[in-house]
């Protein structure tokens, strides 16, 4: 894809062979994960780490592995399954991780390790004094034609994103979606940017703004379990890496997860120190 040559070239020109350049998407949450296992590295084995946190969205990501420009990042299985595989949505969660691993390691030569313990679905979200009487996605398309709503502009583009969701619960707003920062949407709701977002299930700020998350009644959204994939070439390269980042599946529970998420985004803790502790939780 040539929209990510010349970042890649940049990194091309920095890269070392006899370091693991751990990346990570351009959110909270996954900048955790990143660098949860940059320290997971540093403490398990004795090889050198390069962090190239924050560098963007998914298919940045994903094209950066594949180049080799990094060699682990955490992903999400919903969102391999749909957005990077394009496969149709699928429910049950073993299923889902099955099907992404087999397909990643026979396409890509990657290699999805244990994951974390956590599902990160996608959240349609109300400010709670809007929320009387509506409590699915399906009591929202009632009331829709009157209101707005935003989410990131990946979302606008997901296979798992806005044009499935809009269909499968004929979902029209008065406007256009206003597509924002993903960081800044729960704030937009909460200030009464927008009257309804789509964020992310763990986000800390759900809980500190008094925002609703809405079901998914229709089951629309697949799970997404999070879990660091890694190239199978590294692997290789660097043994014991394997062990080491398997250590890290089941280390973090949903509500962990939203425990981290809330310390990271309302209290403003470095991610650094949170990864810190997290590890020394599992000693």
């Amino acid at each position: 894809m040539r929209i990510f040559l010349p970042f890649l070239l940049v990194l091309s020109a920095c890269s070392s062979p006899d370091v693991i350049r751990v990346g990570s998407k351009n959110f909270t949450e996954n900048v955790f994960l990143g660098e949860l296992i940059a320290q997971q590295i540093d403490r398990r084995t004795e090889y050198r780490v390069e962090r190239r946190l924050n560098l963007g969205g998914t298919f940045l990501c994903h094209e950066a592995l594949l180049a080799g420009e990094i060699d682990v990042y955490p992903e999400y299985t919903g969102t391999a399954l749909t957005a990077i595989l394009e496969e149709p949505v699928e429910s049950d969660s073993g299923a889902v991780f099955d099907r992404v691993r087999e397909a990643y390691a026979e396409k890509f030569q990657l290699v999805w390790t244990k994951p974390f313990g956590f599902n990160n679905t996608f959240a349609v979200l109300v400010r709670k004094e809007d929320a009387q009487g509506i409590e699915t996605i399906s009591d929202l398309a009632a009331v829709a034609p009157n209101l707005t709503i935003g989410f990131n502009f990946e979302f606008l583009e997901r296979e798992d994103g806005w044009p499935g969701l809009s269909k499968e619960y004929g979902l029209a707003f008065a406007d256009k979606p206003k597509t924002l920062d993903l960081n800044l949407v729960y704030q937009a709701l909460e200030a009464g940017q927008v009257d309804v977002a789509v964020g992310n299930s763990t986000h800390g700020l759900i809980e500190k703004l008094g925002l609703r998350m809405l079901r998914d009644d229709k089951g629309y959204f697949p799970p997404y379990d999070a879990a660091p994939v890694v190239r199978q070439a590294t692997l290789e390269r660097f043994p014991g890496l394997r062990e080491a980042l398997d250590e890290l599946g089941g280390a973090i529970s949903q509500v962990e997860m939203q425990r981290i998420n809330r310390e990271l985004d309302v209290e403003q803790r470095r991610v650094e120190d949170v990864a810190k502790a997290v590890l020394a939780g599992l000693e």
